[in-house]
């Protein structure tokens, strides 16, 4: 597996979750304080989460995950703030799959 794959879905994790936040931030001012507007926000995070499940779907593809590991990892990207927690597990268990993966770089004489 190479490490783009990872670094996909790390990138798509992060800024899932941040959106995520800023959606709950525009959700509580709209209905507790009768503030502002979910539609934008809403449909930014729709977008970037459709991604993020492409891009997890294939990591989990690829590192032959058991289906209901890639049901939390594709679920972590709808509650707030345990994307995060959940990108950091995975990153750390792909790390030593993909250092065995990566050939070994010749050395010039």
């Amino acid at each position: 597996m190479k490490s783009n794959v990872l670094t996909r879905y790390r990138v798509m994790a992060y800024v899932t979750a941040v959106w995520l936040l800023v959606f709950t931030g525009f959700i509580i001012a709209k209905y507790a304080f009768e503030v502002g507007d979910t539609t934008v926000v809403s449909q930014i995070h729709g977008v970037l989460y459709i991604i993020y499940v492409v891009f997890a779907f294939d990591l989990g593809s690829k590192a032959r995950w058991p289906f209901g590991k890639l049901l939390w990892v594709l679920a972590a990207g709808c509650i707030p703030v345990v994307a995060f927690f959940v990108e950091k597990r995975i990153a750390a268990e792909m790390k030593p799959l993909l250092e065995d993966a990566e050939p070994a770089t010749p050395v010039k004489a």
